[in-house]
């Protein structure tokens, strides 16, 4: 079994600053590409940033430059550092991989796992 674990979450005020993390832990044998979204209720599911095993990110337009991805391969382990949040980034952050599981078979192909989310609240 593979979880997503995501943390880092709360309530901050306009302006301030938080990183989640997220720990991608079970029988894995390659994590590649991983990610964070976010959802706010009654409104699609969106990406915030994702990040290649290379390292290669990609950001939604809006949030270039307040929001930085990164990733520590040997922990299996992203972040997502927010600066200048502001009361619309409210929502419920979650993390995603595309992770190859261990198997007495030998890996398959990638599935895709969803951690289970963590709040993020920004006060005006």
């Amino acid at each position: 079994q593979v979880r997503l674990v995501e943390s880092g979450g709360g309530l901050v005020e306009s302006g301030g600053s938080l990183r989640l993390s997220c720990v991608a832990s079970g029988s894995i044998f390659r994590v590649h590409h991983m990610g964070w979204y976010r959802q706010v209720p009654g409104e699609a599911r969106e990406l915030v940033a994702d990040i290649t095993a290379n390292g290669e990110t990609r950001y939604s337009d809006s949030l270039k430059g307040r929001f930085t991805i990164s990733r520590d391969n040997n922990k299996n382990t992203i972040y997502l550092h927010m600066s200048a949040l502001r009361p619309e980034d409210t929502a419920l952050y979650y993390c995603t991989a595309a992770i190859q599981q261990r198997s007495v078979y030998g890996p398959g192909a990638p599935d895709d796992f969803w951690g289970q989310g963590t709040q993020v609240t920004v006060s005006s």
